[in-house]
């Protein structure tokens, strides 16, 4: 930095990431301005300029460094910063200047055990509830995944779904085959999940089964007509938990892409009009990398004619900017304990390659590379196709149904018997009735998978419920 440099910062006035002081005596109520900054988006201090902007400089001696130094070091986490000693042309003086970057993935950071927010040109003590936010963000021991929920029990969560995933670990050589004969807490435990018997947030986005107290685990999906968000053909939502909502998107893609077929030796072989491994593994990234911190947030997926877009909350690491993502890079997920689960469980194919097999499928099939893109609060991804290009079937294939996995669950509880609905929502250990029928028992019958035993009459007192054909079908796939 130059001494030009310094004139054209104190024409400005300060603010959110700009500080004068007229000299280091006022270092300890800058060192909670600079703790400000490293909350904030980074910004600088200039000593030996008034606070109109007037440079008047200030004498450095060692006893001054030192005096920075053992002021900054009292900044936790430990951060880098740049320190500069301009010299004032015509005198012995200097103007100090501190100038520290956004720190977005290090906050929150305190100043003798406090933390401090910039407010225009003010500097105040951060509120607790932005304090845990923050910690929320860095992640590690304070990241949102880790955190416990004492309201949630084990009973709250899919027996099934955890066996399946130990299953799918076993066999593809990542867990012990001694796992799946252990007790579902030994497993929780194991898997990061469990500790002193209280389970963490990261339990009920894995595994949940009714995720009332989880309004995030919600995936919206909607297919418009054309290039613009103008007009729906179909828009859904599902919620649930990981292996639920992955299995949704995917089901909503061989919906709404078109199949084309190519021979391949003596077979056919069916491919969607963007690579299903390309928008699965964009799809595992999504669920496994946002941030879930927020009630409010989800994944989207949006089809268009000519691209589809997926999106998440979230962002990348700081030191890991796009462009190096195409590269071969070290995976440093946002949630290391649901990556940790999806790995084991083979959902998650290897560590730091997802967006390279992204690409390469892509590539494959002659379409260009997925966009990718991030403002800080989102990251989202962009695959562009020409519809067509490709021939259409009318058949989807067997493996991937269409149906939600509410949908699911209702025809495998029922099966070949005829229940009612107090002994459907029994079974599935459902309490709250309208939720029952609003996403499960209403949608089977709607779109003909539940027939009723007294259909003239549907508030019959003996009412009860059935697979259709159709119904029989799917469960039989």
């Amino acid at each position: 930095m130059t001494y030009q440099d310094i004139e054209a910062l104190t024409i400005k006035k300060e603010g959110n990431s700009l500080e004068f002081k007229e000299s280091t005596g006022q270092l300890d109520r800058s060192m909670e301005t600079l703790c400000a900054f490293l909350n904030g988006e980074g910004g600088t201090i200039l000593y030996g300029v008034k606070d109109d902007g007037k440079i008047i400089g200030q004498t450095v001696s060692d006893s001054t460094k030192r005096s920075i130094a053992e002021a900054v070091n009292r900044i936790e986490p430990f951060v880098d910063l740049e320190i500069t000693y301009v010299a004032i042309p015509g005198t012995e003086k200097y103007v100090i200047v501190i100038f520290v970057e956004e720190q977005r993935f290090m906050r929150p950071f305190t100043y003798k055990g406090r933390a401090y927010q910039r407010i225009e040109s003010t500097t105040t003590v951060m509120p607790q509830e932005r304090y845990n936010h923050l910690l929320m963000e860095r992640g590690g021991k304070y990241g949102w995944e880790a955190m416990i929920n004492p309201d949630l029990k084990i009973a709250d969560l899919d027996e099934n779904a955890i066996l399946g995933a130990v299953r799918e670990g076993i066999r593809n050589g990542r867990l012990p085959e001694t796992t799946i004969r252990e007790e579902i807490p030994v497993i929780l435990k194991k898997f990061r999940l469990l500790n002193d018997g209280k389970l963490n947030n990261a339990a009920a986005v894995l595994f949940g089964k009714e995720l009332y107290d989880y309004p995030q685990c919600l995936l919206r999906m909607a297919r418009f007509k054309g290039t613009t968000k103008e007009e729906f053909i179909d828009n859904q939502r599902a919620e649930g938990n990981i292996y639920e909502l992955l299995d949704a998107a995917m089901a909503f893609f061989f919906k709404h892409l078109s199949l084309s077929g190519k021979i391949n030796g003596l077979y056919r072989e069916e491919e969607l009009s963007i690579p299903y491994k390309a928008l699965r593994e964009s799809c595992i990234n999504s669920f496994c990398h946002r941030s879930y911190h927020h009630p409010g947030s989800s994944v989207s997926i949006a089809i268009y004619d000519d691209r589809v877009e997926i999106r998440n909350t979230g962002t990348f690491p700081a030191d890991l900017p796009i462009e190096r993502l195409m590269e071969e890079h070290d995976s440093k997920p946002q949630n290391p304990i649901i990556a940790n689960v999806l790995y084991k469980s083979k959902i998650l194919e290897s560590w730091g390659r997802g967006i390279s097999t992204m690409v390469g499928e892509c590539k494959r099939v002659g379409l260009p590379a997925p966009e990718i893109n991030t403002d800080g609060n989102f990251v989202w991804v962009v695959f562009k196709y020409n519809r067509s290009s490709v021939v259409v079937t009318p058949q989807l294939p067997h493996s991937y149904p269409t149906a939600t996995p509410q949908l699911k669950k209702v025809i495998s509880v029922i099966g070949t018997a005829t229940l009612s609905a107090k002994e459907i929502m029994e079974i599935m250990s459902l309490k709250d009735k309208t939720h029952f029928l609003d996403k499960y028992l209403y949608p089977a019958i709607e779109q003909g998978y539940v027939g009723q035993l007294h259909p003239e009459n549907p508030k019959h007192p003996g009412q009860k419920y059935m697979l259709t054909s159709k119904g029989k079908a799917l469960l039989n796939e």
